[in-house]
């Protein structure tokens, strides 16, 4: 009870933001639908029985749950003010979502094998992108969705998760990707580990890039270079990573159409802001219109920008929430950021540190890369916004990280650390009583 009393009042306020926002809604829609209501109740049902699992398992983090519940309470609101379709169609996503929350975190904590997996891990990127040329259908120019029946889905998603378990992986064991004796043309040669490990994390960004997943792209080449740069101890290896992959950026810039329609559309978007412009423009005119405190919800006019529920959802918010509403949220990504950070900081084992910080700096990338280009500071690329914008695949991947970090934080994995600080702890303590007989 003690413990329910602590997180009552994160969990009150979530719910508060949900009647409030659905009883304007309700309210704003002629004629009146109960459907309306009937949704935010359903919200606010999930939200308090999620909330109850998560202190009842006695997870040691509860606040990313919050967090994450309060940025995905803000998308639906904006996606069912834009469309009611897509908002239950969200609501239900995001009960799944919950579901795998759950089930992620469960399975993490009983499953210890995940680093020995090293080698799957290129392998089953490579399956995932198998299938989706073979059975992707194109949107918007790249191949990146598998559509079945009237379900989609995104498989570049799930490929961020497995390059971080990649990453991982081989900094848990840098020495075990390791060719000795290689047979090459009658002569035996030997290649370090480490650029095997550069080699295949190319390969694996190489399958997006003939997907031209452009979004997903630069969040591996952040997570990758950042990764490398805090763990690999030869700083030659880095710049040489860091050199190469500028000069990729360059080469592709110069010579993929689609990216130079993007960089065009940034420098200038004005000089052709009926077409190739339009999006961007949109953008910027419904962030300025909505001032600091916006427009009010359901009185602006986010339905003027393309793809607003997906791509430009923060633009929205912005309008009818106001700056001080799109500051906010960019505060709760700090706050999920850091904690994550704070979780690997604060892990022995290098594998749960690893991925911890992996999917912490995937939210983080993804949130400045999305961000950035709905405001102008980069170049646009299409990805979402996580727990905010509309999509099943998206919300799917990010409750399945969110559940692999929160495991990581649990209470098991900090007793393993205690664990193996006093095992440490009594080593000196054993050799000084030997030294001393």
């Amino acid at each position: 009870m003690p413990l329910l009393k602590k997180y009552q009042s994160p969990v009150n306020i979530i719910a508060l933001i949900n009647v409030i926002a659905f009883g304007l809604l309700y309210l704003y829609q002629k004629p009146l639908n109960r459907e309306i209501l009937i949704a935010g109740g359903v919200m606010v049902f999930i939200i308090y029985l999620a909330n109850i699992f998560v202190i009842n398992l006695k997870f040691e983090d509860e606040i990313l749950f919050m967090i994450v519940s309060m940025l995905s309470t803000l998308g639906i609101i904006m996606i069912f003010r834009l469309d009611p379709v897509l908002g239950g169609k969200q609501i239900i996503w995001f009960v799944l979502g919950n579901v795998v929350f759950f089930i992620a975190s469960f399975i993490y904590r009983k499953i210890n094998f995940w680093e020995r997996l090293l080698y799957l891990y290129p392998v089953f990127s490579l399956i995932l992108f198998l299938l989706t040329m073979f059975f992707g259908s194109e949107v918007k120019g790249a191949t990146n969705w598998i559509f079945i029946g009237d379900f989609s889905f995104q498989p570049s998603e799930v490929m961020k998760l497995v390059f971080i378990f990649f990453i991982a992986a081989y900094y848990a064991h840098p020495d075990k990707l390791a060719l000795n004796n290689l047979k090459v043309f009658r002569r035996k040669i030997s290649v370090e580990s480490k650029w095997v490990f550069m080699g295949l994390a190319f390969f694996q960004m190489g399958l997006l890039v003939l997907q031209r997943e452009l979004g997903t792209i630069l969040v591996l080449l952040l997570i990758y270079l950042t990764m490398v740069y805090i763990y690999e101890e030869d700083r030659k290896f880095f710049y040489l990573n860091g050199a190469l992959l500028f000069f990729g950026g360059i080469i592709g810039a110069s010579s993929l159409h689609y990216v130079q329609v993007r960089i065009a559309a940034w420098l200038n978007p004005w000089s052709d802001v009926a077409g190739k412009g339009y999006q961007i423009a949109q953008s910027l005119f419904a962030i300025g219109s909505g001032g600091f405190w916006g427009t009010g919800l359901g009185l602006g006019q986010p339905q003027y920008i393309p793809e607003v529920h997906t791509d430009f959802i923060f633009s929205a918010i912005c309008e009818e929430m106001g700056i001080f509403g799109g500051v906010a949220v960019l505060l709760l990504y700090f706050i999920l950021v850091y904690r994550g950070i704070k979780i690997s900081l604060g892990l022995k084992n290098s594998f749960h540190q690893y991925i911890a910080l992996g999917i912490s700096l995937m939210f983080g990338f993804q949130t400045f890369i999305i961000i950035g280009g709905v405001i102008k500071l980069i170049p646009l690329t299409g990805i979402t916004l996580p727990f905010v914008s509309y999509g099943g695949s998206s919300l799917i991947t990010s409750f399945l990280a969110l559940g692999i970090l929160q495991s990581i934080s649990s209470s098991k994995f900090m007793e393993e650390e205690e664990l193996y600080e006093r095992d440490e702890e009594k080593v000196p303590e054993a050799a000084t009583a030997e030294k001393d007989n």
